[in-house]
């Protein structure tokens, strides 16, 4: 595999998404190589050869193509699977869940967790949701300066999941250190993330253990009672399936909340307008997924294929930013600018095809009470100028350090 380090030189054959400076200014990247460049499909020989489709088209078909893109692993790294794992199971009754499974067996994955995610089972979480809001507030203190991202969104649905799949909620931490793993630290080499994989597979199957050992009534029991195609899950299978709650219901939604709340620190008319029309919440926060949705998934070529003159390689990966396809003024109407009270608003935030977030009732309730109790506590706030915004590396984007001075309180 070809390895190649050092900052990017040239975004159009050279891109890196784990370089710093891709999501603090993927909108600027992006905007130069569709209309300096003339580049709807970027190609860099990272990551062993890696493309970035940027138009709301291409992102689409591929995300609907599984003949020809395999979703076996969706995060990019250093390692490609076939390096560590050369004949995968051929069913989900391994350790695939589904967002890394296929048709056939995808569709089983996927119809195990959907009663688990539904408007029935989630909306009743929107009362212990709105008091940890409000505690983590409460731990703030009576203090002018905060970061809205460690101290606020960050920590919402790490507790949320954590009490969801029925683990200690002191452990947050150890959640925190694990997506940081898997997410940013792609460019490590393949000993030191698994060693690290290592350390957290050892507390996550202590954690399955003790379920099995003391059933209760969470998520944890009812991935080790349920069936797929007659048979129980392995406990790989219910790890696996746990590893996917943790990375993509926490990292995704914390990312959601601190991208929104930027946005109210540095626009002070929507902020105005949203906390004295909290009513508005819902249709903002639709448009803050669009317009700063978190996720790029990844895909893999199953064969040398030829993408609209594009010759991609077996196993190269593609990266779909659906962030960028929510900008396409082909689809949406002034797409660069934040509408807050936008009417039609058919996003890609939460994916396209086959693997669309299957928890995105959850993430959208998050995001609505963490934003409705931040505003309530928080009418008016702006950035912290003395203190620099920082954002996350690799496939989700969102601040990880947010600044704020809060200038009036409830």
């Amino acid at each position: 595999m070809t390895s190649i380090y050092g900052p990017v030189t040239d975004w159009e054959h050279d891109f890196d998404h784990a370089d710093p400076e891709y999501n603090a200014n993927v909108h600027q990247i992006w905007d130069d190589l569709l209309n300096k460049k003339q580049c709807p499909v970027a190609h860099t020989e990272r990551y062993g050869g890696t493309w970035l489709p940027l138009t709301h088209e291409h992102v689409r078909e591929i995300a609907y193509d599984t003949e020809h893109f395999t979703s076996r692993s969706v995060v990019v790294g250093t390692t490609k699977p076939s390096q560590f794992d050369p004949q995968p199971p051929p069913s989900p009754i391994g350790n695939a869940p589904p967002i890394s499974s296929d048709p056939p067996f995808h569709a089983e994955a996927r119809r195990l967790l959907l009663p688990a995610f539904s408007p029935k089972k989630i909306d009743p979480w929107a009362s212990e949701i709105r008091r940890i809001c409000h505690q983590l507030i409460d731990d703030m203190g009576d203090v002018q300066f905060v970061d809205a991202a460690q101290q606020y969104s960050q920590d919402i649905p790490v507790q949320v999941i954590a009490r969801m799949l029925g683990f200690p909620v002191q452990d947050a931490d150890k959640f925190r250190h694990f997506v940081h793993l898997v997410l940013e630290s792609v460019n490590e080499d393949r000993e030191t993330r698994l060693a690290k994989f290592m350390v957290f597979d050892e507390y996550l199957t202590h954690q399955i253990n003790d379920h099995i050992a003391n059933p209760r009534d969470d998520l944890t029991t009812y991935l080790l009672n349920a069936e797929i195609m007659g048979n129980k899950l392995s406990p790989e299978h219910v790890g696996g399936t746990i590893i996917l709650l943790l990375v993509a219901g926490i990292d995704t939604t914390w990312s959601g909340i601190g991208s929104s709340l930027w946005h109210l620190a540095t626009n002070a008319v929507d902020r105005r307008r949203l906390a004295e029309n909290p009513d508005m919440i819902p249709t903002a926060v639709e448009e803050f997924l669009r317009a700063y949705a978190p996720v790029t998934m990844a895909r893999l070529v199953r064969d040398d294929y030829d993408f609209h003159g594009y010759a991609m390689k077996e196993e190269d990966w593609v990266l779909l930013p659906f962030p960028a396809a929510n900008r396409d003024p082909n689809v949406f109407h002034d797409p660069d600018t934040v509408v807050i009270d936008r009417e039609e608003n058919r996003h890609a935030a939460f994916g396209l095809g086959i693997h669309r977030c299957l928890g995105s009732n959850l993430a959208r309730l998050e995001m609505n009470v963490a934003i409705e109790v931040f505003l309530e506590r928080f009418p008016d706030f702006e950035l912290d100028q003395s203190e620099e915004v920082t954002w996350s590396v690799g496939q989700v984007r969102g601040p990880r350090r947010l600044p704020v001075r809060i200038t009036a309180r409830s």
